[in-house]
């Protein structure tokens, strides 16, 4: 019988935005829907995280509504 593999734990892209390492998401629809997720998840208020298109790629990222960045 083959060995198993234990399977690699995910590493989600990620760029620098000023300097900090942020997770890349595909589109705003994927980084709204995480935001909210991420929301539920640490017992924030709901809407307090936005989506932003990033300035140095094809990608969005989530930042707190009253400092995006």
């Amino acid at each position: 019988m083959p060995r198993q593999k234990k399977p690699l734990p995910y590493e989600p892209e990620k760029c620098w935005v000023n300097d900090k390492h942020k997770v890349c998401y595909p589109d705003q629809e994927t980084a709204e829907d995480s935001a909210r997720l991420v929301e539920y998840e640490h017992g924030l208020p709901v809407n307090s995280l936005g989506a932003y298109k990033c300035e140095y790629g094809d990608h969005w990222h989530l930042a707190n509504k009253k400092s995006p960045n």
